[in-house]
């Protein structure tokens, strides 16, 4: 099927997504209504396609908010997992397509794209011509890749080793800017030092904790330029840094609040003075057009402190920090190292959420014994938390038979079979374990001990052996969706308001801090369960009206 750009493009105006979905992209068709009711309100969807089991749901009206939008999701999820969400207005006018990442142990991500029918739907165009299928793909298609198309066209790739690549360039510039510091070798060591100061900034600065501005310092340069030029660094930059971030506002000057505005204390190393300041501070001179030039360079990204629904692909968060200081300073000399998501995600949740539940059940302990303790939900839905990659190629079948049967390995090809016994070609079959059996590297092997795990770990569950929350680590299971389950099910209000108090007061400390990697890894992992409580204090409230 010939992907038509101008056709999409006419259908994308008109609304016409049935036709969009079904004769220019490949989908088939599929018919289904899903009604739920979220703060009070109806909301009727209505399946017009579907690729595989992944399913496109149409929700016509006035278009709900953000929280909304992510409640009507998880209304969805229970009969399509996998799906794309299309909000659309009475007046044709806009559109919020709406896609939600879901990985094993980690929270949902929403990734949300607008269109209003007077732009040009390039952007879009050219997500929904990566979820196009063509009949030549039909016989080889399945879920996954499915999946993964969908995720390709709407699960922006991050920006970091392209900003990167930029920040090296314009740090080779902003070189030639720096006078007054007799030492060379100190100049591209100073120069990061500023680099790194101001791109902390421009994160804080978007959060609009800088005197309610979130282009500070491009205001502030403004205003340095009126009462001369090149006073920015020497006139701004040094108060703001060593009178303003270093100390507490009832310790400043008069004069230097009021002209820095109201600006936050931050107790931290990156704005005391450094030691090629401290040596050469008074003669330090930076021209204003090497931030003008940096400021335009940082423009042209977006900053941001969270992971927002509708990123795209020009945006950077604060993991580009973490990978700017592993690769441009010197590992082995300042033992810095910067740990990626997986890392920090899983030792968070496996010592944040274990000290949860410790401080959930001093505060209410009945809500874990008994036969209607929080552990009866790994009893009842034990395939929950039992991570896709090991339940791959099992069917489950939660009624009297085993819940999986292991078969025989596939028949050897035959010119192995009949008769030619070599054992390179065996060996080479082996590591081929069919796709749906075997995760990707598997040997067949592997295949059975993981799928003898499975049935062992699923009988503990089933049978209620498991009812201690660092069982959850020791049998690798999904403790946060368990997490998330214990909250939202709360029957009572003494176990909700436990983990409440818990989340409020627990302290969490990074004594090797560098980028903040594991405090936001930390922040990831409390932020869905202090929602999950807010929303089911909520029901309790409506209950009692």
């Amino acid at each position: 099927m010939h992907f038509d750009s101008d056709q999409v493009r006419h259908l994308l105006k008109t609304f016409n997504f049935k036709s969009l979905f079904t004769e220019q992209l490949g989908w088939d068709h599929h018919s289904a209504t899903i009604e739920t009711v979220v703060n009070g309100q109806a909301y009727k969807l209505a399946a017009i396609a579907q690729k595989r089991g992944v399913v496109v749901f149409i929700q016509e009206g006035a278009i709900p908010d953000d929280q909304t939008r992510r409640k009507i999701d998880r209304a969805v999820a229970k009969s399509a997992h996998q799906h794309l969400i299309i909000f659309s207005d009475h007046g044709r006018a806009e559109q919020v397509w709406q896609w939600v990442r879901r990985e094993p142990g980690k929270p949902l991500v929403f990734r949300q794209h607008t269109f209003h029918s007077s732009q040009s739907g390039e952007s879009l165009i050219q997500k929904l011509k990566a979820i196009a299928f063509s009949l030549d793909e039909e016989e080889q298609l399945h879920h996954i890749e499915v999946t993964g198309r969908v995720r390709a066209a709407f699960d922006t790739e991050r920006v970091t080793k392209r900003f990167y690549d930029r920040f090296k360039s314009e740090h080779e510039k902003f070189l030639d800017f720096i006078k007054g510091i007799p030492d060379d070798g100190l100049q591209p060591w100073y120069a990061a030092v500023m680099l790194n100061r101001l791109m902390f900034i421009y994160f804080v600065q978007k959060k609009e904790f800088l005197d309610n501005d979130s282009n500070y310092l491009r205001t502030k340069l403004g205003q340095s330029k009126q009462r001369g030029k090149d006073r920015f660094y020497s006139g701004f930059l040094c108060p703001l840094f060593f009178d303003g971030f270093a100390k507490k506002e009832s310790e400043r000057s008069t004069a230097t609040n009021e002209l820095l505005g109201k600006v936050p204390y931050l107790n931290g190393g990156l704005f005391l003075r450094h030691q090629v300041e401290e040596l050469h501070g008074t003669s330090i001179r930076i021209a204003d057009s090497a931030f003008e030039r940096l400021f335009a360079f940082f423009e042209e990204f977006h900053w941001h402190l969270d992971e927002r629904p509708n990123r795209n692909d020009r945006e950077i968060n604060p993991d580009v920090l973490g990978y700017i200081f592993e690769k441009y300073i010197n590992q082995k000399q300042m033992g810095a190292y910067y740990t990626k998501e997986d890392i920090t995600g899983y030792i968070s949740q496996n010592t944040i959420i274990p000290f949860l539940f410790d401080a959930a059940r001093q505060k209410c302990k009945v809500a874990f014994e008994g036969e209607q303790s929080v552990w009866r939900l790994l009893q009842a839905e034990p395939d929950r938390y039992i991570y896709d990659a090991v339940k791959h190629g099992i069917t489950i079948d939660l009624g009297e038979k085993p819940p999986c049967r292991i078969p025989e390995p596939p028949p050897l090809p035959p010119d192995i079979a009949c008769g030619v016994n070599d054992v390179s070609k065996r060996t080479e079959w082996n590591k081929a374990a069919p796709n749906e059996y075997a995760l990707p590297t598997e040997i067949w092997r592997e295949v059975i001990a993981r799928r003898k795990r499975y049935e062992d770990v699923r009988s503990k569950l089933a049978s209620g052996d498991i009812q201690s929350i660092n069982d959850l680590i020791t049998y690798n299971l999904d403790i946060r969706q368990f997490a998330q389950d214990v909250i939202e099910h709360c029957e009572g209000p003494d176990l909700l308001r436990a983990f409440w108090h818990a989340i409020q007061e627990v302290t969490v400390l990074d004594p090797t801090c560098g980028s903040g990697a594991f405090l936001f890894a930390a922040l990831n992992v409390l932020e869905p369960l202090y929602e999950a409580c807010l929303n089911r204090m909520e029901v309790f409230l409506d209950e009692l009206d």
